[in-house]
C-alpha cells in the first residue's frame, strides 16, 4: 500500500475503533485513555500537513483550510451537542470528536487494483463522509431485528427495534425493557440498573424469581454492598442463562399496597450515589414485576454507535462516501 505518510498512520483509528465497537458490544464501557494516542496522532499528522500548505497561496491550500475548519469546527461541536441533549453516549461523541481531527480530509491510499476511497465528495470532509456512512450502515439494524423476528414468529409492534430474550439471560444482555405489567413501553428498567440492584441487595435474579414476595417486603433488606456501575463484567454476579422451563409456575407478589416501600426500591436509589440511569422507584418496582413472573421479555438491546462508526470508517477508507455515491448513480450528484 502506497500513500502519504501521514494517511498510513491514521490508519491507526481502524484497529483501536474495531476493539472500541468489539469491547463496547459486551460491555458498554470504554476507557477513555483510549481516544488519546488516536487524538495525538490526528493533532500531529494535522500539523504535518497543514506545514505542506503554508503559505497558503493556492485554491488547494485554501480548499484545505476549510475542510479542516469544516470536519473540527461544526463536527466536533456537532458531535458535543448531541452528546449534551442525549442523543449519543460518551463514547460515541469521543470517538466522532477524534474522528473529526483524525481524518479532517479524504486520504488516498494506492493499491495494484486503484486508488482508493473509490467515491469522493465535492466537500471533501473525510470525517464527515465517515459519519453518514455510519448513519446509513446503522439503518440496517431494525431491518435486521425485523426480519430475525419474523422468522423467528417473534410478531409485535417492536419488533423492529426489539427482541424476546429469556430472563434467565438478561444479567448477560444490555438495553431496556420493552415491558411492563401493563404492556409495552419505551421507558422500561435499564439492565444495568437492574445489576446495581441486586449488587446493592447482595442477592441474584433467580432467587428473585424463587420467592419475589419475600424480596418485595422492604424489611428483608439487610446489609447493602456496593452496587457498582451495571457493568456486565464485574463478575459478581452468580446467574448464568439457563434454559427456560414453559412448566414452571412463578410464585405472584403481592400488591404494591402491601408495603410502604416495595422491592425497597426507593431506599436503594437513595443509598446509591448519584443516578441509576435515570431509573425511578416506580420504573424499577414495575421492571422487577416483569422480571420475576415472565420467563421472556421484549428487550431493546440498542446498538452502541460506535458500531457503526467503525463499519462507517472501514466503508469510507474502502468505497468512499456511500450517500454520494447513491446520489450519483440516481444522477442527483
Amino acid at each position: 500500500m502506497l500513500g502519504a505518510t501521514t494517511d498510513l498512520l491514521r490508519l491507526i483509528a481502524v484497529p483501536a475503533l474495531g476493539w472500541a465497537a468489539w469491547r463496547d458490544v459486551r460491555t458498554r464501557r470504554l476507557p477513555n485513555r483510549l481516544w488519546y494516542p488516536l487524538l495525538a496522532v490526528g493533532l500531529l499528522t494535522l500539523a504535518v500537513d497543514a506545514a505542506g500548505h503554508l503559505p497558503m497561496t493556492t485554491v488547494a491550500d485554501r480548499l484545505f483550510a476549510v475542510r479542516v475548519g469544516v470536519s473540527v469546527l461544526i463536527l466536533v461541536p456537532l458531535a458535543y451537542g448531541l452528546w449534551w441533549i442525549g442523543g449519543f453516549g460518551g463514547a460515541d461523541a469521543k470517538a466522532l470528536m477524534t474522528l473529526a481531527v483524525l481524518f479532517p480530509t479524504y486520504p488516498v491510499f494506492y493499491l495494484r487494483t486503484g486508488a482508493y476511497p473509490l467515491v469522493t465528495t465535492t466537500l471533501g470532509v473525510f470525517s464527515m463522509t465517515i459519519l453518514t456512512n455510519a448513519v446509513l450502515v446503522g439503518l440496517f439494524y431494525p431491518l435486521y431485528l425485523g426480519v430475525r423476528n419474523a422468522l423467528r414468529g417473534d410478531l409485535s409492534l417492536v419488533m423492529f427495534v426489539g427482541r424476546r430474550t429469556d430472563v434467565s439471560a438478561l444479567l448477560r444482555e444490555h438495553g431496556r425493557l420493552f415491558e411492563t405489567t401493563e404492556g409495552l413501553t419505551r421507558s422500561g428498567l435499564d439492565l444495568d440498573a437492574l445489576r446495581m440492584y441486586l449488587r446493592w441487595r447482595g442477592t441474584t435474579l433467580a432467587a428473585l424469581r424463587a420467592s419475589p414476595s419475600a424480596h418485595r417486603d422492604p424489611t428483608s433488606v439487610g446489609e447493602t454492598y456496593e452496587p457498582t456501575d451495571g457493568a456486565v463484567d464485574t463478575g459478581t454476579d452468580d446467574d448464568r442463562p439457563t434454559p427456560v422451563d414453559e412448566t414452571r409456575t412463578v410464585e405472584r407478589a403481592p400488591d404494591d399496597a402491601d408495603h410502604d416501600d416495595p422491592w425497597a426500591a426507593e431506599r436503594f436509589l437513595d443509598d446509591i450515589e448519584g443516578s441509576a440511569y435515570g431509573t425511578t422507584p416506580e420504573t424499577l418496582r414495575e421492571g422487577l414485576c416483569v422480571v420475576t413472573t415472565r420467563e421472556t421479555v421484549w428487550l431493546s438491546p440498542g446498538v452502541p454507535f460506535i458500531v457503526p462508526v467503525f463499519l462507517g470508517l472501514v466503508v469510507a477508507l474502502i468505497y468512499g462516501d456511500l450517500l454520494f455515491g447513491l446520489l450519483r448513480a440516481l444522477g442527483v450528484a
